[in-house]
């Protein structure tokens, strides 16, 4: 993954690791683009606090501001940083799933073979 995705990458997963920013996002997706004052009528978190998510999710690349009527401002998803950061787990899922299921294949065929392992005799099978 070239350097700038994976800072994208990175920024992505930075921002999807706090419960309000999963939660803004979610309501922007659900509901199309919102002012803060909009997604506080609709989340239990301040407007204040949308307000600072925003602007770190601004940063991210996750959102874009749009100005509106009257200084609102209105905030619209943009699904790029999120298409390169899906890109960066499906390349992490292919460089695991090769050896996994080269894994797998060889512990399905040492099941079907001869076992090979010996159990410790016990007293009583000695008797």
């Amino acid at each position: 993954m070239p350097p700038d995705n994976e800072a994208i990458a990175e920024q992505v997963f930075a921002s999807l690791a706090d419960p309000s920013r999963r939660a803004i996002l979610a309501a922007l997706a659900s509901g199309g683009p919102a002012t803060a004052t909009d997604l506080a009528t609709r989340l239990p978190i301040t407007r204040q606090a949308i307000a600072k998510h925003l602007a770190l999710l601004a940063e991210a690349g996750l959102v874009t501001a749009e100005p509106g009527e009257r200084r609102r401002v209105r905030y619209r998803l943009r699904s790029a940083p999120m298409q390169v950061a899906q890109q960066f787990l499906a390349a992490l899922a292919r460089d695991w799933d090769g050896p996994l299921g080269a894994l797998k294949d060889q512990l399905d065929r040492d099941a079907g073979g001869p076992a090979t392992t010996l159990l410790p005799e016990t007293p009583a099978q000695h008797g």
